[in-house]
């Protein structure tokens, strides 16, 4: 198995937390997001929509984060990062889109590039941009754990599962470009609780072979 990923990608993020939970062993090659990677035609081949990630299992390519989640999830059912009852499934699948779905397109890069060469925004407004939407995110996500009855030591109950692992990239990014985190105590409690799971420690940006040593 091997995952075509980036340190800094979020999406990437969220599914090397889902492969170090299901304890998979994969290979992982570096497409470098802002070095222009993931327009080669070598990787196109593999995913033609230029984004990562990308998992490669057997002769099956996978693509899109959540995707890529459930079938791990499916495919290796322990332990399950969905509740059991469709209605807790329905809420963990909610929680998660609001960063996948939601939120982390507005600010991925080829959105960024766009708004600084075509419509020429400053990078203040860019930042500001940003630190607008995925807040806008963190807040939606607070808004439900904060008052929905589901919520535990994690996201839903006490075992980590695919809402975490949309929640803490959106966390981590959100962190990257300075958002405040104050006004989400639910959300950062449950983040600090799923940085103490190794298996979620070991898949932060930071910890990548690709990460630079002058980042």
């Amino acid at each position: 198995m091997k995952l075509f990923s980036y340190w800094r990608s979020l999406a990437s993020y969220r599914v090397r937390i889902a492969l170090n939970l299901k304890g998979v062993d994969c290979d992982i090659e570096t497409i470098d997001l802002l070095g222009g990677d993931q327009f080669e035609a070598s990787y196109r081949a593999v995913n033609p929509q230029p984004v990562v990630p990308a998992l490669v299992d057997g002769g099956t390519v996978l693509f899109q984060s959540l995707a890529i989640v459930e079938y791990l999830d499916e495919t290796r059912p322990e332990p399950p990062l969905l509740p059991a009852d469709p209605r807790g499934r329905a809420r963990v699948r909610g929680i998660a889109q609001i960063a996948s779905s939601d939120t982390h397109p507005l600010i991925v890069p080829r959105i960024r590039k766009y708004l600084t060469e075509d419509l020429a925004l400053s990078d203040d407004e860019l930042q500001a941009w940003i630190r607008r939407w995925m807040g806008a995110g963190l807040a939606a996500m607070e808004a439900h754990l904060a008052a929905g009855p589901g919520t535990g030591r994690f996201c839903h109950g006490d075992r980590p599962g695919l809402a975490d692992l949309c929640l803490v990239p959106q966390i981590v990014g959100s962190r990257m470009f300075g958002c405040p985190m104050d006004p989400y105590p639910t959300a950062m409690r449950i983040f600090e609780a799923c940085m103490a799971v190794d298996p979620i420690a070991d898949a932060h940006p930071t910890k990548q072979p690709d990460f630079p040593a002058d980042a």
